[in-house]
């Protein structure tokens, strides 16, 4: 007779299909990571529509702050209907808001784009972009780390595809705005295809063998939180904290990416272009890299390096002197800011439980949006009021980061018992 636990002769194994899974949410990931490609159309859309900078750019920021809205709305939704209609929504919502900017046809249109490529593309993006995280780490809670920087990677690695094809399809046309068009039926296809087959374990389900670790104050995972429950403990706001700080340093940096290369390296504009694309790979490899090493270190012990790094790389980057010691430090920044969305999905899983991880890590997305528009402002400001210098705003960013390594050590796991997680629990359709 099978001892307890063991998989009897014949018998399907219950994570039988699960990687398929993780391929299905890398498809989603990567059409939805084509908005870290919006700096390809900065530019072409400047020349044609007569706008400044910072109209060309408002889309995209308009977009990075409705994702909020769509992962909490979507959040709490797949928790109760399962990720599939939620991601099905979320990405048609994303692809349509990307179809319909196409119809921007003169710089009177500024509105329409805003309203089609941010606020539609962004809530889609949003809602899309929480659910295969949540559903993951329902399937793999013997590696949540790994697997959760595996999906986000997906995300990290969008741009680096659809910047290259945007810029061709760019340089094809006078009328800028019809690229959107083949763009957005691409990720409308991208999305159908791997969200149709998203699904939720079944009751019960459990990976034979595995036993959760104890971190902190109690093994993770094995208490359940609702995300009401989950904002009434400080540790929700640590870690949206720990986010938003890095999520800030990070993006900040790469808004300038490209003029800090030409200002500090003192490299070409195609040069610098041609390292933005590079960059994104260590966007991708940071949710990878960082993640998986939490699973080894612990998270918070993951969560202070990536901190530690860029407040480094931030101090010595204004001074770098030549081309590669700023290329090697840029690429660290990369890294720490794509190891912040590949590492926290599991940490908010580990704290709070996966029943409910739609909602309470949904709900924690608000410190993209925070970073996202903080980030490149406080940087564009302090440039501008410093005399055209990145050396004040790198070091303010440094010191931001700096005081954020005060809050890793002091996140511990809940010490409110909350609800155990039972044997049978049912995680979703």
């Amino acid at each position: 007779m099978a001892g307890a636990g063991r998989i009897g002769q014949g018998e399907r194994r219950p994570t039988a299909g699960r990687w398929g899974l993780v391929v299905a949410a890398v498809l989603v990931q990567l059409a939805l990571g084509a908005v870290y490609a919006w700096s390809v159309f900065n530019k072409p859309l400047q020349e044609a529509f007569g706008w400044s900078k910072a109209e060309a750019v408002l889309p995209f920021e308009v977009a990075i702050g409705t994702i909020f809205i769509g992962s909490l709305i979507g959040g709490r939704v797949q928790d109760r209907r399962g990720p599939r209609p939620v991601a099905l929504g979320g990405g048609v919502l994303y692809a349509v808001g990307n179809i319909l900017a196409s119809l921007v046809s003169d710089g009177d249109q500024l509105w329409l784009l805003v309203l089609t490529y941010g606020v539609l593309g962004g809530i889609g993006l949003g809602a899309a972009y929480i659910t295969p995280i949540a559903m993951l780490t329902k399937w793999f809670p013997d590696r949540r780390g790994l697997i959760t920087g595996i999906a986000v990677a997906g995300f990290g690695f969008g741009a680096v595809i659809t910047a290259p094809v945007a810029k061709t399809l760019l340089n094809n046309t006078t009328d800028k705005p019809d690229v959107f068009l083949p763009l957005g039926l691409a990720y409308l296809v991208a999305v159908l295809l791997g969200a149709s087959f998203f699904r939720n374990p079944p009751p019960g389900y459990q990976v034979p063998g595995f036993v959760p670790v104890t971190t902190g104050r109690a093994p993770a995972g094995t208490r359940v939180y609702t995300l009401a429950e989950a904002l009434r403990t400080p540790q929700w706001y640590l870690l949206t904290g720990i986010l938003a700080l890095n999520v800030t340093c990070g993006i900040a940096f790469i808004s300038q990416a490209a003029d800090a290369a030409q200002a500090i390296a003192g490299v070409s504009s195609a040069t610098a272009a041609s390292l933005v694309a590079v960059l994104g790979l260590f966007n991708g490899a940071g949710r990878l890299c960082w993640a998986w090493l939490s699973d080894q270190t612990g998270r918070m012990v993951a969560f202070g390096g990536m901190l530690a790094l860029q407040a480094v790389c931030f101090f010595i980057l204004p001074h770098a002197a030549g081309f590669a010691l700023f290329a090697v430090l840029a690429a660290l920044i990369y890294l720490a800011y794509g190891g912040g969305f590949g590492t926290m999905p599991a940490t908010a899983a580990d704290y709070f439980g996966t029943p409910h991880a739609g909602a309470v890590y949904g709900a924690m997305i608000v410190a993209w949006s925070i970073g996202g528009v903080v980030g490149p402002l406080l940087t564009a400001t302090l440039f501008e009021a410093s005399g055209n210098s990145y050396t004040l705003p790198f070091t303010v960013l440094a010191v931001i980061a700096l005081v954020a390594l005060v809050l890793p050590p002091i996140t511990r796991m809940p010490s409110r018992p909350g609800t155990p997680r039972p044997d049978d629990e049912v995680t979703g359709p």
